[in-house]
């Protein structure tokens, strides 16, 4: 993953975060000169091992300059979501999010090394057109701000490339992140996988790829001045016409049980394993012939003044919450550093109430801020995501790290000071969060993974394919 070959020395290729569009070239190709690239691509080895280490790239509970993240493990076992926000990706300017959510025996594995090397890929894609196109977009910012402003009735056919090169980027990496899950020696990817939902920011652009049932969606203002929920992503199931259509057209078989008819699952042609509910992942290779893909869908967004934040999450969530739902508490939480993990406590709240005799699914946010602000009061050693408040998560088990170990805890709640309406409103989030953790609190804490009711992404049924391999 070598360096830009770009020589264009312009800061005017940074993009505006007032709203104005950038000019198609700097965001296609030379958006990444040489000066901003950083260290980090140079070897993809020791990239891959100095991840943990890069400044303003976070994967665990807490936040960043523009964002929180949070996750807290379900009833099912080992937490197999994963997530990560990346500021400063490549350039200083532009902001990489990501929810991944793993399923099947080795999901966990599956999700973190998506998380950890899907963004790398990106990155190398983006870099190959930097250097491939440099001779015609070498100049492309030449500090007339005349050029920067994009006009959709005369320049279309621009908008138009850089919106191929980015989905080319997004689909050579997403092919190259399964064809290297394939070929892993050390991860056994035949009946596990993982979504992805993955963003890239840069100033009012927001472009995307997203595979699986993990879910985007934008916090907007109307016209009204009224907060509304704008869906980014689309669920991607089998229970939608194309995918059930080309799964089929491929032999695979598209039904639901009998004990959970709202849920599609994909089955082999000749065996009803492995219960895929989703029409797209990474991984799977079992069902990779039947029409099961890792292509992701490609969207290209310009973002206004009126969108104020972007919330993506694991389908922990949005089993229990609606979009509306998700933009109120999230607007609602007394701070933005606290976002993230009021949703999940909510999203855990309406498990319990929802599916009493089901086992909460894991959950993963991410909430980007497109102000680019975080709360002033939360740069406060008690109010924000410090090592002085990490405890336990409110299951009571500590959330699995990377190495195995139990070592990604949550946080305390963060009290603030702040208007009566506030007040009352996170209150009464609070007061029925705390009611739900004491009610957990008194239950049995050993869960086994097929125990009783469960809603699960794959109903895998084991050891049937714990020693077969994908053929060659």
């Amino acid at each position: 993953m070598g360096g830009c070959a770009s020589t264009s020395n312009h800061s005017t290729c940074s993009s505006r975060s007032n709203g104005e569009r950038v000019s198609p070239e700097c965001l296609g190709i030379s958006m990444f000169s040489r000066k901003r690239i950083r260290k980090t691509f140079s070897d993809p080895v020791t990239t891959l091992q100095h991840l943990t280490s890069i400044p303003n790239r976070i994967f665990k509970n807490g936040k960043s300059r523009t964002s929180c993240i949070f996750t807290q493990q379900g009833r099912k076992g080992i937490n197999q979501d994963a997530m990560v926000v990346w500021e400063d990706f490549m350039a200083e300017d532009v902001t990489f999010c990501g929810v991944f959510d793993g399923h099947g025996p080795h999901g966990h594995l599956v999700a973190r090394k998506v998380r950890d090397a899907l963004p790398l890929k990106l990155a190398s894609f983006l870099q190959s057109f930097d250097s491939k196109h440099n001779g015609s977009t070498a100049n492309c910012c030449s500090g007339d701000k005349k050029l920067d402003v994009v006009d959709p009735d005369k320049d279309g056919g621009m908008e138009d490339k850089v919106d191929y090169l980015w989905r080319e980027a997004f689909l050579k990496s997403y092919k190259a992140m399964d064809k290297e899950l394939r070929s892993h020696p050390n991860l056994d990817c035949f009946c596990s996988g993982s979504t992805a939902i993955t963003l890239v920011k840069q100033g009012s652009n927001l472009f995307m790829g997203y595979i699986g049932d993990s879910r985007a969606i934008m916090a907007s203002k109307d016209s009204n001045d009224s907060m509304v929920a704008v869906q980014l992503t689309v669920d991607l199931k089998p229970d939608l016409p194309k995918e059930a259509e080309r799964i089929k057209r491929c032999k695979g078989r598209v039904f639901a049980l009998q004990d959970e008819p709202e849920v599609q699952r994909v089955w082999l042609p000749f065996d009803d394993a492995p219960g895929l509910a989703m029409a797209r992942a990474f991984g799977d290779f079992c069902l990779k012939e039947y029409g099961v893909i890792s292509v992701p869908e490609f969207s290209h967004h310009i973002l206004t003044e009126r969108d104020k934040f972007i919330v993506l999450a694991s389908d922990g969530v949005w089993d229990v919450l609606s979009n509306e739902e998700v933009i109120e508490i999230v607007s609602s939480a007394p701070t933005r550093a606290s976002a993230a993990r009021i949703l999940v406590d909510s999203a855990a709240r309406e498990w319990k109430t929802k599916y009493p005799t089901s086992k909460m699914d894991d959950c993963a946010v991410v909430c980007l801020f497109l102000d680019g602000k975080m709360d002033s009061e939360s740069d406060n050693e008690d109010q924000c995501f410090s090592s002085a408040t990490l405890q336990s998560n409110h299951s009571g088990n500590a959330v699995e790290s990377d190495d195995g170990q139990n070592s990604e805890p949550s946080l305390q709640r963060n009290f603030t000071v702040r208007s009566a309406e506030e007040n009352d409103t996170y209150k009464r989030i609070v007061a029925e969060v705390e009611a739900n953790q004491e009610a957990m609190s008194t239950e049995e804490q050993n869960w086994l993974g097929l125990e009783g009711v469960t809603r699960v992404n794959s109903l895998v049924q084991l050891p049937r394919f714990s020693e077969e391999r994908p053929r060659p």
